[in-house]
């Protein structure tokens, strides 16, 4: 187990639990605002040890426990054009952008068919469709979703041709506050489905996101007290950069540096 996902793994089982229906009773925000930040796993281990606190005056973070588990495997496909359309339109920063996924959740086997919406506010709307039995990602009624919601949120058709393009698996935990959540995700590993390409992130990492209806958290301002700042970074499009940098990283490219050190190696 890597340093990172051994942190993880303590500071969950550190917190108050808390169940996933009462976690989305308290902070599901489907849309929301995002923040991504690169951790050390010295300064996480400090972080998350100071938002579980229970002697905190707003109140601890709780820990997200299903079945006594507090991390959990998950495992996405994202699809994207023969052209790979959406992962240019984030590089190149366009306002209607999205990503389309099939999201595994290991542990329990549940599935989701995700779309993920970019604002042109900047905010993350999400949207999906739970699968069962022998559904598909590319089947006919994932494809009207998508098509209506592509249609009815950007006025704009569903793209032709969606194939897999990129895996990804890590291991998380979730901690939640009223209004806020923080994902913190460690041993992540890409896949490109095309050329079979891997990069894995540096184990002594662990990424945390911060989701709120407004614009910075709690845990944003205990994270820059650390002198950390918001990073460029997605796992799709920070992935992608890393096992094809022919595709062009821009901005990415110190993140995509800090999180897989040895990909161009």
């Amino acid at each position: 187990m890597k340093p990172a996902e051994r942190a993880l793994s303590r500071a969950a089982l550190a917190a108050h639990p808390v169940s996933l229906d009462e976690l989305n009773a308290r902070a599901e925000l489907l849309a929301r605002y995002d923040n991504s930040y690169l951790v050390p796993v010295e300064i996480f281990e400090d972080f998350a040890a100071l938002l579980t606190d229970p002697r905190r005056p707003c109140g601890a973070f709780h820990a997200l426990s299903i079945g006594g588990r507090r991390s959990f495997g998950y495992h996405s496909t994202y699809y994207d054009t023969p052209a790979l359309g959406t992962y240019h339109d984030h590089r190149q920063g366009r306002r209607l952008r999205y990503r389309v996924r099939e999201r595994v959740y290991q542990d329990s086997g549940e599935r989701q068919f995700e779309i993920k919406l970019k604002t042109g506010r900047g905010e993350t709307v999400k949207h999906r469709q739970r699968m069962s039995g022998d559904d598909h990602a590319l089947d006919d009624a994932r494809r009207g979703f998508l098509a209506g919601v592509l249609r009815g949120s950007y006025g704009i058709d569903a793209p032709a041709g969606l194939t897999p393009s990129l895996v990804t698996d890590y291991r998380r935990a979730t901690f939640v506050a009223d209004g806020q959540r923080v994902t913190c995700d460690a041993a992540l590993v890409v896949r490109d489905v095309a050329t079979g390409r891997t990069a894995a992130a540096d184990g002594g990492l662990v990424l945390v996101e911060t989701k709120t209806r407004g614009r910075l958290t709690e845990a944003d301002r205990v994270l820059h007290r650390y002198g950390l700042r918001a990073a460029e970074f997605t796992k799709y499009c920070g992935g992608f950069a890393a096992v094809r940098p022919d595709l062009g990283v821009n901005r990415w490219a110190r993140a995509v540096r800090t999180v897989f050190p040895r990909a161009g190696r």
